[in-house]
């Protein structure tokens, strides 16, 4: 009987069909079925040659022990990001939609040793002082706001409408950003994740962040970013804008990711559909089988190296693949023990997420009240009709349409908000500099819902 395995095939699209090319992990097909591209790149070994964006190459790590591996190894493997020998050398376009989250900046998840721990302990300790009752208070207060806006309808995209949005809002709160400030850190990180002017974008939000760090140096509050100023780490500003920055942009995307991915989950998922699931179950579902950031944890090999079989030179751009090593057989054998939080979705070892106990707690809030508001809301098309966003980063769906039995808007909603139905800005505009203008962005339009 023949007993050899079939040489592995590239999935359908894939250039990786000419011999020697490289696995794009961009595009709509690697969107449409990344776990056909993953089971593919496993048949290289524990890491795989891929292509983040054209003309921008990395080395992938597709397995947990070898994950884990790279992301506790500080001497072999560093993160910051002038390391990049591709980058520093030329042959990375400087304007690829990749480059804003790979180049170096002045926080803790592109330093090392010492002043990583200064960045990082400013970080840990800010967000410590978060209130998990004012947390929760925030995020059903924001997510009352959202649902005003289109629960009177009937009808709408849970991605666009509220799992993109509540994020932002919930830390623009607490960072204590004013109208114009807020509107202008929503449009910068909803740029840069979005890959639609990823350069001006970004230009936007550090602008806006920039003013933010001088007007907290004048006038400090109880806020995560008078917390960072006024911690013994003693920040210069430059620092200052950098951190925040890496905060608001690195958790608001994967926030909304996650926010996304678990509605997608629930209401698609028999176990949940029918309301017999856990929100916190499906939350961890999602986790281990849809992470909200499926490939990151930038590193840059030290040295030339052997690592798991294959020569690294110094410089290289060295990838984890969350959503490969959660797919593993080691992962699925931990998880199938009772080792439900095993998964690397939060990464590890000494740049692990610090904030993922809040982010979790924003997530459960934000999806029990929507679930108390529309209690019978369910998917209003066919799910094998959704689409996922292209990228190499992310794991995130393009909409997520949902029908249900249409609500009133809260009293607050009804004499604040405006006409019901009202979406609160396009993502696509750049307010005023000054939130003053004609064009009011979400941020302010919210600040006069609260207030007003």
């Amino acid at each position: 009987m023949d007993t050899h395995t079939p040489a592995p095939v590239p999935p359908p699209g894939c250039p990786a069909h000419a011999s020697g090319a490289r696995v794009p992990l961009h595009g709509p097909e690697f969107a449409a079925d990344p776990q056909a591209y993953y089971a593919y790149l496993r048949h290289f070994g524990p890491t795989a040659p891929v292509e983040l964006a054209p003309g921008v190459d990395a080395t992938l790590v597709t397995d947990y022990a070898t994950a884990l591996h790279l992301l506790q190894d500080s001497a072999s493997f560093r993160k910051d990001a002038r390391l990049w020998r591709d980058f520093s050398e030329g042959r990375v376009p400087r304007d690829s939609p990749v480059v804003p989250l790979l180049a170096y900046r002045q926080n803790c998840m592109f330093s090392d040793g010492g002043e990583h721990l200064r960045l990082r302990q400013a970080i840990t300790d800010s967000m410590a002082r978060v209130d998990s009752h004012r947390l929760a208070r925030s995020t059903e207060r924001i997510s009352e706001y959202l649902i005003s806006q289109f629960g009177s309808r009937g009808s709408a995209d849970l991605l666009g409408d509220y799992a993109k949005q509540l994020p932002l809002f919930v830390f623009n709160e607490l960072f204590g950003c004013p109208a114009g400030v807020g509107d202008r850190v929503l449009f910068g990180i909803t740029g840069m994740f979005d890959g639609v002017n990823a350069e001006k974008a970004t230009a936007v939000l550090f602008g806006a962040v920039q003013e933010l760090v001088t007007l907290k140096r004048s006038r400090p509050g109880d806020d995560v970013t008078s917390w960072l100023m006024q911690h013994h780490a003693n920040l210069s500003d430059q620092e200052m804008v950098d951190q925040l920055a890496l905060l608001l942009g690195a958790g608001a995307e994967p926030l909304r990711n996650l926010l996304g991915n678990t509605l997608h989950r629930l209401l698609t998922d028999d176990r949940y559909a029918d309301g017999g699931g856990l929100i916190g179950e499906a939350l961890d579902d999602t986790l281990w089988g849809n992470p909200p950031m499926s490939n990151y944890a930038p590193h840059y090999a030290s040295a030339d190296m052997e690592f798991a079989g294959e020569t690294v030179r110094a410089g290289d751009l060295m990838l984890v693949s969350f959503a490969a090593a959660n797919s593993g057989l080691a992962l699925t054998s931990a998880r199938t023990a009772g080792n439900n939080r095993s998964h690397l979705a939060w990464s590890a070892g000494p740049h692990g997420c610090p904030s993922k106990e809040p982010a979790r707690h924003i997530t459960v809030t934000a999806i029990e009240h929507l679930l108390n508001r529309l209690p019978d809301v369910e998917l209003a098309v066919p799910e094998d009709s959704l689409t996922w966003r292209p990228g190499p980063f992310n794991r995130a769906l393009a909409a997520l349409p949902a029908k249900f039995t249409p609500v009133p808007s809260s009293v607050r909603g009804e004499a604040r908000s405006g006409a019901a139905g009202t979406a609160p800005g396009a993502f696509g505009d750049q307010p005023g500099g000054d939130g003053k203008g004609e064009r009011k962005g979400r941020w302010s339009q919210f600040l006069s819902w609260l207030t007003n």
